[in-house]
């Protein structure tokens, strides 16, 4: 199929830029403004102050920026610095609440449940592209567009969608696929895409970073944010309730030593297991339920496919017959031939709305539940769900 893409802002439009202080989005302001479009930066507020600040105890450790942590405020800072240096009307949309129950709390739930979650997806969804834009639109504040400084297209199918005539707006892998951000922000419904570009779609990240350095961007200098939380604060996080250690076993059920609490673990990791076996272990899978962590040799980690649920497609427009498509079963994981049907569940298995099954046309290493499967075809995003069971 065909995919046109979307016409960016022009002079004389308004566009809602999402500002994190990084050069990316920084950029993006800039470029808009140049363009002769009226630009209003927006920052969201997640950071609550309720772990405590690692920096305050140690002076000396450099924390690492991240998405989550009390650099927020710096970050901020830097938005308005830039954003009253160029004229550009400036909010911050208080989404705290929001985040720590759609977010934080999310994740802490999934790892406890044995999954292995990617709260930026959920982030995205939830918050970037849901409780920020409504704190906007709650101030009576319009706009054209809405622009974020993610690598990612937006395009329309040049026919109607799985034999429909419906025509929604969709993701498209951006130009520079070593900087590609599809995955995250697949969740986001076709109804909010309408309004929504990426400026930098078409743009490599090491031209991103000679233009803002010969613009004289101080967020060129700055490091980039990579996580959603830093690993200093991973143990606090998991703060609000004890952990439970349990059993670590073999596939034979044999016990080989002592886990500190399943939240810890992930499929497929392998570091810091402590337990001593004379070949490679690596973590095969988690049962919550009678709280084991169970290691595997590598060879054993491979699967044929998938079931996912709480699935997500453009306009909500399901496919009605068995598809080929491509599937990521993690951000890092090249995509794959795969052929998605309808699952039908069995009597004892519950699932969030109706189940897909993924089939891999060859077998796929370290299938987690709770990461998400991203159907592509033709570059362009058809779908995805969550990870809820493996199949042999």
């Amino acid at each position: 199929m065909d995919y046109i893409e979307q016409e960016m802002p022009k002079k004389g439009d308004t566009v809602l830029v999402g500002m994190s202080g990084g050069v990316d989005s920084t950029l993006v302001a800039l470029l808009l403004l140049k363009k002769g479009c009226k630009v209003i930066g927006v920052t969201m507020s997640l950071w609550d102050g309720q772990i405590p600040q690692i920096k305050a105890q140690n002076p000396q450790k450099t924390i690492k920026e991240s998405c989550y942590g009390p650099n927020e405020l710096k970050n901020i800072d830097e938005c308005k610095k830039f954003c009253t240096e160029h004229n550009i009307e400036y909010h911050v949309i208080d989404v705290k609440e929001k985040y720590r129950q759609e977010v934080l709390e999310y994740f802490k739930s999934e790892y406890r449940n044995g999954r292995t979650p990617n709260p930026c997806v959920m982030c995205n969804r939830k918050i970037k592209f849901g409780a920020m834009l409504q704190g906007i639109q709650d101030l009576g504040i319009e706009y054209d567009y809405f622009c974020t400084g993610h690598y990612a297209k937006i395009v329309k199918p040049s026919e109607g969608l799985f034999g429909t005539d419906k025509k929604p707006c969709m993701i498209s892998a951006a130009s520079d696929v070593s900087k590609d951000q599809t995955y995250f922000i697949y969740r986001v419904p076709s109804s909010i895409l309408e309004k929504v570009r990426f400026p930098l779609a078409n743009t490599k990240k090491s031209d991103v970073l000679k233009l803002a350095k010969d613009l004289d961007l101080e967020a060129a200098n700055r490091a980039e944010s990579q996580d959603f939380l830093g690993e200093e604060y991973f143990d606090m996080i998991f703060s609000d309730k004890p952990s439970v250690p349990g059993d670590i076993i073999d596939l034979d059920g044999k016990v080989l030593g002592k886990h500190r609490g399943i939240e810890h673990y992930t499929v497929g990791q392998r570091r810091g297991l402590g337990v001593a076996v004379n070949y490679p272990v690596y973590v095969h899978s988690i049962d919550a339920k009678n709280n084991l962590v169970v290691l595997a040799p590598n060879d054993a980690l491979n699967s044929s496919g998938l079931i996912a649920d709480d699935f997500v497609w453009p306009a909500d427009v399901e496919p009605t017959e068995p598809i080929q498509a491509l599937v990521k079963i993690r951000l890092a994981s090249k995509p794959v031939e795969c052929t998605i049907e309808r699952y039908t569940p069995t009597p004892d298995q519950n699932f969030v709305g109706t189940p897909w099954k993924i089939t891999f046309q060859t077998p796929q290493r370290a299938v987690a539940p709770g990461q998400s499967a991203v159907l592509l075809k033709d570059g362009v995003i058809i779908g995805g769900g969550i990870i809820s069971c493996v199949l042999d």
